[in-house]
């Protein structure tokens, strides 16, 4: 392949929101991986397999609203009765598999650990989020089809 028509569509790649491209010519095969911005989706994956970070760190995270909200009394007193099931990601909530069906859990409803609580659609990939905890959904705290931040407080469960 000719070195000019190389850094062309080196170019082309670190200009556009194109982070990978594969060509195969008779001479033989060229791929440019962007490595800059398209690495950072990958870090951001990274929590997403890692459930136990999110549990482990639950504690201290919980402590800071209750520290915060003594003003709010009435909201820190369902924190703090039950286990508070939070989102490990950015994205989308949702609190069925699809609009027309039936939501996983409903106020009142028994969870058992690894019972999927809802999903959380994060860059086009559905993640379900499981119960890391067994008890009763008193609370969901999230409305169907809203963002959600990292950390941010979804279900209580008792």
């Amino acid at each position: 392949m000719d070195l000019r028509k190389l850094k062309t569509l080196i170019d082309l790649v670190s200009e556009s929101n194109v982070s990978e491209l594969e060509i195969t010519e008779a001479e033989g095969k060229v791929r440019i991986v962007k490595g800059g911005p398209a690495a950072t989706p990958m870090v951001m994956q990274a929590p997403v397999a890692m459930t136990p970070v999110p549990v482990a760190a639950a504690a201290p995270v919980a402590a800071e609203p209750a520290a915060a909200a003594p003003a709010a009394g009435a909201a820190t007193a369902p924190e703090a009765k039950g286990f508070t099931a939070k989102s490990p990601m950015v994205g989308t909530f949702y609190r069925a598999a699809s609009p027309g069906a039936k939501p996983f859990v409903d106020v009142g409803a028994q969870v058992k650990v690894g019972d999927t609580l809802c999903i959380i659609e994060a860059m086009k990939i559905l993640n379900e989020i499981e119960a890391e905890k067994a008890g009763t959904v008193t609370q969901i705290l999230a409305e169907n089809g809203n963002p959600v931040e990292y950390g941010q407080p979804l279900f209580i469960i008792e």
